[in-house]
């Protein structure tokens, strides 16, 4: 049986490839956390929604509760709003960036198939060229064989 120690190293683990670790436990004063109970400062998402029910059922005001769980207040605004439209899910950070290859849309991903000989190689950077040439996208090799893999995954 693991150790606590064990247990919380694991859930930290966790929680970072979630994207849920919270970057400064450290910063969290209210002393539910600190006894190292059910309250975890490392977990981001219960710690957003803990300091929006001690605002909101515990009357504090917003300067002080930020102050408290280590957040500015337009953080604090942040995460009400998003618990306001969605619920708890609205408490769990978004991933930045684009969501999936905007460039390489399906049709894009069907010309560039048509254009492999099976059992020959892929030459991206013959693809890239063509893809400059017919639709006018200035496309990466290595991006052109991430999407090619996954696509076969599907």
């Amino acid at each position: 049986m693991p150790s606590k120690q064990e247990s919380r190293l694991a859930k930290v683990q966790v929680l970072r490839g979630e994207g849920t670790l919270n970057p400064a436990p450290e910063k969290v004063a209210d002393p539910k956390f600190c006894e190292g109970g059910f309250f975890d400062p490392h977990d981001l998402v219960q710690v957003k929604y803990e300091m929006l029910r001690r605002a909101s059922v515990d009357h504090r005001s917003v300067t002080d509760t930020a102050e408290e769980y280590g957040v500015s207040r337009p953080t604090f605004y942040q995460a009400k709003t998003s618990f306001e439209k969605a619920g708890l899910v609205g408490l769990v950070p978004r991933k930045r960036g684009p969501r999936g290859p905007y460039k390489l849309r399906e049709e894009v991903l069907d010309y560039l198939e048509e254009q492999i000989t099976t059992g020959e190689p892929i030459r991206a950077r013959r693809l890239a060229t063509l893809l400059r040439e017919e639709f006018g996208l200035d496309v990466h090799p290595r991006t052109i064989e991430r999407a090619l893999r996954g696509k076969k995954n599907r």
